[in-house]
């Protein structure tokens, strides 16, 4: 038996011996090629390789894997394209450049000829016309086939739903193609009848229009589209710098849009977002969001792909929109990515980038660096202490999506677990050549070395074999492993090559694998070509297949983190054990995964249907729709069935045995389901202290409220129920993101509470330090970058010390960092604005120095200072203007910027320098400064005039004397939302009284052109019970109450969602009354008439775009509103309960909504939030029919009609809004969108006083006591008008800056000059030019001729002493190659050309014109402003 054993075993030696033998010896197949490959794939699950030469335009077919190869037949030289189906494993097309193309539908044993004319494929060719002899015209068309190629033509009816993104025929009226004729159409009979336009849900047909994509995402149908409604007034259809919507569908059907967060670094642009690969449970977009490097941010969505959440900021892109983020394949929620760890510095000083790697385990909840090996491949440690700390500076970095060094996936394959990388260890990714090979097989958990230097690597028999090939320099060898990488074999090429591509069957599973390289010239000669394929067959390796009960062992994903569940269950599969001498073996058959579900938890339920997330817990988003009778009202207490407020994930398969339920049905009274239609409800809840500030997230439902006792309310519904974010907790000021809609932030002493979700979500980071205690604004955000934030807190302010300040820092990563850089500081902020485009790095600080405020300029963050003013009295930034103020030698200096850094003085006219008198920067959004300056300070008689500036806020005029202010600077100014230059404003009556008795009569004014005139407001005829007012005279007119006597700023007279509307209290009169003696007036067409629609002084706001309006009284407690659903013809009154004194009354901002917030004060020191729901009142929505505005809800309306005056800012503009007495609702369908009609002829009200003139008591500008007018300056306006022939004398008048009108009167015209130029001369003249220098150059050119050696066969040598002949300053300097009499002409012409003023404006204007690309050109601006790079 020993002797038979010992037999045995050198038997099975012999053999292990020979297998090895048989590997080491044999030789490589070798297949020469003359190119690399255009195109290089296998037919799935098959050994069939197809290799297209884009040179030869041949195809190569090989049935073996990759050992042998041959010519296609067909298409010998024709083949420019080779397409394979992504479905049908057997099919493949090679497309040439004629009609006539190539089909196989066996894997390549025949090939068919098709003609164009795609079983279930559209094929999309370009058919072309001659119709110029020297162009002509083309045009996409698409072609359908249901029998891939084999007949064309088919009338089979398929039922399959297909769509296709083309441009409407019928909306391009002159035949030219635009985005906003770009439509998305649907046929499930290939549109022989069937041709359906895909609206999205959209009521507004405009909004489904400019579809710029489609395509289908794991199970999402995803179609990216323009949004045109809000698109440039060019009128190029275009969509020029409009943001993308998303919509998404699992139905093909029904669609939704797709929601990000509002962060203002993260827009949708075209060409600057990537829909990266996603799970069958949410979809993955990456967001372009830094505008001058290729720097991204990834939101994932829930399970509908609806709403976004920001997942991962700084991801890494390259030029083509590759993001660095890839799945690991057959493993739920994990993923790599790359991040920019120095993404700001890329953006702003263009460093290189330091690229970071990172992994999630949950589908992009949370990412963590990847964990680096403790040693190298030779067991010596690295050269740091690994960590995956967000901080480390020791983990490990690999190569990505975005440069790729193989075919096919970079990180895995369907081997399980397994997953290859070249990185390095450290702070960051190193250059390529400088990195190693890493390989983990737990999914990305752990990871190990495996081969010093690049490599490529590619897997085999299901991840039993390893193989890896030199990636940095030439190489002769491959090295191959059966452990896991823990040792390593050679393998001979025979020839040494420098490696472009390793792969093997895509689903991994057999141990053939092909090798592609190119040669160096003295090695191509061996094999004839200098590429070539290598044929590597480890099968031969004679192992044994191996045993599942020994040589398997189950593995599970993530099993080393702290959550193994993913959508409800554990992941795992069968998976050769690492020191298992054996192969799989089961070629072509993909891993089977294998699912445990697990007990349910919360992270398993979504928010039901009318309920949103509010602090993580499902709240109702209002009363509950229910089936009808469920409620019928017969009997008291009902109660009903309803929504937990949560739901299973569609997908998910966990298991409520042992788990959470969460999604049992709840017994509910009637009261908080949705009421029958007709009827309003409201809900209560009270607050232990009085609100003093509240807050709607923008574009949100959501709602802060700050109490008086510090502690911060929440809700998410509108008010419909309030829960506290942080329990208990107390915060002593609240700020909202200026720019982000979804941001807030909490303050306390030493921490932050912040929100990047509208509330969703709470976050606590600690602060540097208390917030200042010096009144000073505590943060500052950023209008582009929306992490970037500025702190001013306070340091050394404990009592009795004499030292306390305020110390100013940033940070660029929301509040992770601060970096302090000023001290004693008085304000600081961003200069970037919205409309001010200057760089987006610059801040602008005030900070004290001597006892004196001194205003200091931080660039690129700070590191470069410049102080630019001393004695600084205040700074602001209005629209593009940055303005500064700065008192001088004998009076306040008013400094204004359109840049940032060049600052011109403001000039005034002579009886109104600021003399240090208080001044308040009042809103600019009509290219012009409005400045108020205070002319009267005693107390109870303060009031000032009202001047405006030219378009750069250089010059300042007076627009109205008297304007009334309070004691604490702000004026009783308001422009109308919505329409530009509308404006209302108070002035005193009786200033010189009002100095003695300290009580002031207020009037109304109102300005209909920006300020150039002002008119008293129009009273109604009757009062809202229909009888006469006592006062008729012409002193009567209407009075309204103001900004001063607000307790809330934000109520304002108008609404943005409500064009023309406004309601205010007031009275009619000769002047205003006091509020309790006033009443409730209302305006539909922007002041010009009004109405008195109810008794008594009222709050007030607009709901649904003004289709309802709400009213409360004012002058006292009450338990009811009054509500109209007609713009107060009529009104209904609802009542809520006991008495309450309203403080306000309060909508989502951009009051679309039907559900209001009533705040009010029950005494105690306690308030009330009631929430007001009117949504029920109808369910039937407005109709708007843009092709059809006969049959819709809507009216076309102009502040125009009924008037005089045609025309506002000199064009005709009208508007969509609801028709009064149509009972429906709004809701958020575009709808105020401008429809520019013309532009109108020039009139009076276009015009307003220029420098140093003022209006008279008959309306007429005449010159200032003292002044003298602006200097002529001909020659500045001509050059900064090229094409204008003529220049004008100044007159008393100026155009309003944001006028549009055309001829008609000019008031601003003097007396006419002649610009020169061109068109400054006769025809006579310029004929008399052309001509005579043709025979002067005649006689020149024949005199050089003779006498300058250019005669032919003359030699001419170079002469030392001469001056260059081809010197650009002689006359012969284009000789050798120019006609002399073109030349001639040509010199003479610009010699005296150039030097009139024509020439010389237009050279100037381009070299100096594209700074004021963006503001209109004041010809009296003397303010220098950057280009926006944007």
């Amino acid at each position: 038996m020993a002797v038979r054993g010992l037999r045995l075993a050198v038997l099975f030696l012999l053999a292990s011996l020979t297998s090895l033998f048989s590997i080491a010896s044999a030789k490589p197949e070798i297949t020469p090629f003359h190119d690399l490959p255009a195109r290089l794939y296998y037919f799935d699950d098959t050994t069939v390789i197809l290799y297209h030469d884009p040179v030869e335009r041949n195809v190569y077919m090989s049935n073996d894997e990759g050992k042998s190869w041959e010519k296609v037949s067909v298409a010998e030289g024709q083949a420019v394209l080779l397409v394979e189906h992504p479905f049908d494993n057997r099919m493949a097309f090679i497309l040439t450049e004629g009609k006539k193309h190539f089909r196989t539908s066996d894997r390549g044993k025949l090939w068919q000829t098709f003609q164009t004319k795609g079983d279930m494929i559209l094929y999309q060719g370009t058919k072309c016309k001659f119709s110029i002899p020297w162009g002509k015209e083309c045009e996409d068309q698409t072609y359908y086939t249901l029998d891939g190629f084999h007949f064309s033509n088919s009338s089979s009816t398929p039922t399959n739903l297909i769509f296709c993104v083309a441009f409407d025929q019928t909306a391009s009226g002159n035949g030219k193609h635009t985005l906003s004729t770009s439509r998305l159409f649907s046929s499930s009979d290939f549109f022989q009848s069937e041709r359906t336009i895909v609206d999205f849900g959209l009521s507004n047909p405009k909004a489904s229009r400019g579809v710029v994509g489609l395509g289908v995402v794991s199970k999402f149908l995803v179609a990216a589209v323009k949004d045109l409604t809000n698109t440039d007034s060019s009128g190029s259809g275009d969509g020029s710098g409009s943001e993308m919507n998303l919509y998404v569908s699992l139905d093909g059907s029904t669609w939704s849009h797709a929601k990000f967060p509002h962060a203002s670094s993260s827009k949708l642009f075209e060409n600057a977002y990537t829909i990266v690969e996603s799970t069958t449970h949410s979809l993955a977009v990456d967001v372009l969001s830094h505008s001058k490097s290729t720097v991204g941010t990834l939101f994932v969505s829930n399970s509908n792909g609806t709403y976004f959440v920001e997942s991962l900021k700084d991801t890494n892109r390259n030029d083509n929109g590759f993001v660095d983020f890839e799945d690991i394949v057959g493993v739920e929620g994990v993923g790599i990515a790359n991040i920019v760890s120095n993404a700001a510095k890329v953006d702003g000083r263009k460093e290189p980038k330091k690229m970071n790697s990172v992994i999630t385990f949950d589908d992009g909840r949370s990412w963590t660096p990847l964990q680096a090996p403790t040693h190298d491949v030779d067991g010596k440690p690295v050269h740091c202490t690994p960590s995956t700390s967000h901080d480390s500076k020791c983990s490990l970095h690999l190569y990505g999506v975005t440069t790729p060094h193989n075919l096919g996936r970079v990180f895995s394959t369907p081997a399980p677990g397994f997953v290859m990388g070249v990185g390095s260890i450290g702070k960051h990714l190193l250059p390529y050549d400088e990195c190693d090979t890493f390989l983990s097989d737990d999914a990305g958990l752990t990871w190990r070395m495996v081969a010093k230097g690049a490599h490529k690597y590619e897997f085999g028999d299901q991840g039993s074999v390893l193989v890896v090939v030199d990636d940095e320099d030439s190489t002769d060898f491959v090295k191959y492993s059966y452990n896991d990488g823990k040792t390593w074999e050679t393998f001979d090429l025979g020839v040494k090559m420098r490696a472009r591509l390793l792969t093997t069957i895509p689903d991994s599973t057999s141990q053939k694998f092909i090798l592609l390289g190119s040669l160096s010239r003295s090695d191509a000669s061996t094999i004839g070509a200098r590429h070539a394929m290598v044929f590597l067959d480890f099968s031969t390796l004679g192992k044994k297949k191996c045993n599942k009960d020994t040589d398997m062992e189950k593995w599970y994903a993530r099993t080393s983190k702290s959550k193994e569940c993913l959508m409800g269950h554990k992941q795992w599969y069968w998976r050769r054990k690492p020191d298992a001498n054996c192969v799989v073996g089961h070629k072509f058959d993909d891993p089977v995964e294998h699912e445990d579900n697990c007990p349910c938890d919360e992270e398993d339920y979504e928010c039901d249907y009318n309920f949103v997330r509010q602090n993580g817990k499902c709240v109702a988003a209002g009363p509950e729709p229910i089936p009808p009778g469920v409620c019928p009202g017969e009997h008291g207490n009902e109660k009903y069935t309803g929504s937990s407020g949560y739901r299973l994930i569609p997908g998910n398969t966990c298991r409520k045995e042992g788990g959470t339920t969460l999604d049992t049905p709840v017994v509910k009274d009637c009261s908080k389901a949705q009421p029958v239609e007709g009827s309003v409800t409201h809900q209560t809840f009270g607050f232990d202290s009085a609100v003093s500030g509240h807050w709607y997230f923008k574009d949100s439902k959501a709602i802060l409220v700050h109490l008086a006792d510090g502690s911060v309310w929440q809700s998410s519904n509108e008010g419909y129920s309030w829960l506290e974010p942080r329990p208990g907790q107390k915060f002593l000021v609240v700020y909202m993101h200026a720019y982000s809609n979804d941001r807030a932030y909490l303050f306390q002493k030493d921490k932050v509470i912040l929100t990047t979700d509208t509330g969703r979500l709470w976050t606590e980071l600690p602060l540097p330090m208390p917030p200042n205690i010096m009144a000073i604004p505590v943060l500052y955000t950023h209008p582009l970058q929306s992490d970037w934030l500025i702190f001013i807190g306070s340091k050394g302010c404990s009592p009795n010390s004499n030292e306390c300040q305020a110390v100013a820092h940033y940070s660029t990563d929301h509040g992770r960092h601060w970096v302090p850089f000023e001290t004693y500081v008085r304000n600081c902020g961003w200069a970037r604005d919205n409309e001010l485009k200057i760089d987006a790095r610059l801040i602008l600080c005030e900070s004290y120095r001597d006892k004196k405020g001194s205003q200091i300029m931080f660039g690129d963050f700070y590191r470069n200072r410049k102080k630019l003013f001393d004695s600084v009295v205040g700074h602001a930034k209005f629209s593009e203007y940055v303005i500064v103020g700065e008192v001088g030698e004998k009076s306040l200096d008013l400094q204004v910027s359109l840049d940032g850094q060049h600052f011109a003085k403001g000039l005034f006219p002579p009886s109104m320098q600021l003399d240090n008198h208080a001044y308040t920067v009042l809103e600019s959004s009509t290219d012009s400064v409005f400045l108020h300056v205070t002319m009267s300070s005693h107390h109870g008689a303060e009031w000032g005039n009202l001047l405006k500036s030219n378009s750069n806020g250089t010059y300042y005029g007076l627009s109205l004397e008297y304007a009334n202010r309070n004691e604490r600077g702000y004026v009783d100014f308001e422009k109308m939302i919505g329409l530009d230059g509308i404006a209302v404003m108070n002035i005193v009556a009786n200033p010189d009284q009002a100095a003695v008795s300290g009580k002031k009569d207020l009037q109304t004014r109102i300005t209909h052109n920006d300020g150039g005139t002002w008119k008293p407001m129009v009273p109604p005829a009757v009062d809202s019970l229909g009888q006469s007012y006592k006062c008729t005279g012409v002193r009567c007119s209407l009075h309204i109450h103001g900004f001063t006597e607000r307790i809330d700023s934000r109520a304002t007279y108008s609404s943005p969602s409500a064009i023309g509307l406004m309601m205010a209290v007031g009275n009619v009169g000769e002047k205003l009354a006091p509020y309790v003696d006033s009443d409730t007036f209302l305006t539909r067409d922007g002041g010009f008439t009004w109405e008195e629609i109810r008794k008594d002084a009222h709050m007030y706001e607009f709901g649904d775009s003004g289709s309802l309006l709400v009213l409360a009284n004012d002058e006292g407690p009450t338990d009811h509103v009054l509500y109209s659903i007609d713009e107060g013809l009529s009104w209904r009154e609802y009542t809520f309960g006991s008495k309450v004194r309203v403080r306000s009354i309060v909508t989502v901002t951009a009051e679309t909504s039907r559900k209001f917030i009533l705040f009010g004060a029950t005494g105690e020191s306690k308030s009330l939030a009631i929430h007001l729901d009117f949504s029920a009142l109808t369910h039937r929505k407005c109709v708007l029919e843009m092709n059809n505005p006969q049959n819709d809800d809507f009216e076309l309306w102009s502040p125009s009609e009924e008037r005089e005056e045609q025309c506002l800012f000199g064009r005709q503009v009208l508007y969509h809004r609801r028709i009064r007495d149509r009972n429906c609702y709004v809701g958020d369908q575009v709808k105020n969108s401008q429809e520019k009609v013309k532009n109108c002829a020039c009139v009076p009200s276009d015009f307003e006083c220029d420098f140093n003139y003022i209006r008279n008591r008959d309306g007429v500008c005449v010159l200032a006591e003292g002044a003298t007018p602006l200097p002529v300056n001909n020659e500045e306006y001509c050059i900064l008008n090229p094409s204008a022939e003529y220049w004008y004398e100044r007159t008393a008048y100026r155009e309003i800056p944001h006028s549009s009108c055309e001829g008609g009167v000019r008031l601003d015209r003097g007396a006419q000059h002649s610009c020169g130029g061109i068109r400054g001369h006769s025809a006579l003249f310029w004929l008399s030019i052309i001509f005579l220098p043709f025979g002067i150059t005649g006689v020149v050119g024949y005199s050089y001729y003779r006498k300058g050696g250019f005669r032919r066969g003359t030699i001419r040598l170079p002469d030392s002493s001469a001056r260059d002949p081809f010197d650009d300053s002689g006359p012969l300097s284009t000789l050798a190659s120019v006609p002399w009499f073109i030349l001639g002409l040509g010199a003479t012409l610009w010699s005296y050309i150039s030097a009139l003023p024509v020439w010389n404006r237009a050279i100037f204007a381009s070299r100096q014109g594209r700074g004021y690309r963006h503001v209109p050109v004041d010809e009296d601006a003397q303010v220098l402003r950057f280009d926006d790079d944007e």
